[in-house]
């Protein structure tokens, strides 16, 4: 019996650890992954398996800090620069929008039809404190970019540490 019992103590461990490495991934990458939702309004039972398999992905985000200002840039392909809300909360940038992408074509025999939409929103933590009253935002060939100053307060400084 002790065999058994230590087994399965081993079992649960293993688990556990399984467990919390995974919640400690979801953690990491929650800032990078972004659930699309349909926003259909029909009862759930009519979208099960869509909602089962709604979209989730990745809106690739790099964000650079410059002297006087903070640089965002996501990759967000086959939008409208009218699709976008951004707005500043806290120490966050907040990327919301609603994507809707068709496309049709002709290959061979076949006739492709492709779709995709849903709702999003993504959040980049900033940095440095800014000034959200002077930021600019521009959307060009798929990649969004959004340049917010710094307000001064706040800023980074190296701070040299003397002999003692």
């Amino acid at each position: 019996m002790d065999a058994l019992r230590g087994l399965r103590e081993g079992v649960n461990e293993a688990w556990e650890s399984l467990v919390e490495g995974w919640q400690r991934l979801y953690r990491q990458a929650s800032g990078a992954i972004t659930r699309f939702r349909s926003g259909c309004s029909e009862p759930d039972s009519v979208h099960e398996m869509e909602r089962r398999s709604a979209g989730w992905g990745v809106l690739a985000a790099e964000v650079f800090d410059d002297q006087d200002k903070v640089v965002v840039r996501l990759e967000v392909p086959g939008m409208d620069r009218d699709d976008f809300q951004l707005e500043v909360v806290e120490d966050t940038l907040v990327v919301s929008g609603h994507k809707r992408i068709e496309r049709e074509r002709t290959e061979g025999e076949y006739r492709i039809s492709e779709r995709a939409y849903g709702s999003f929103a993504r959040r980049v933590p900033l940095p440095d404190e800014v000034d959200a009253s002077r930021a600019a935002a521009r959307y060009r060939q798929g990649v969004l970019r959004v340049e917010l100053p710094k307000t001064g307060r706040g800023k980074r400084r190296r701070i040299d540490v003397a002999a003692g």
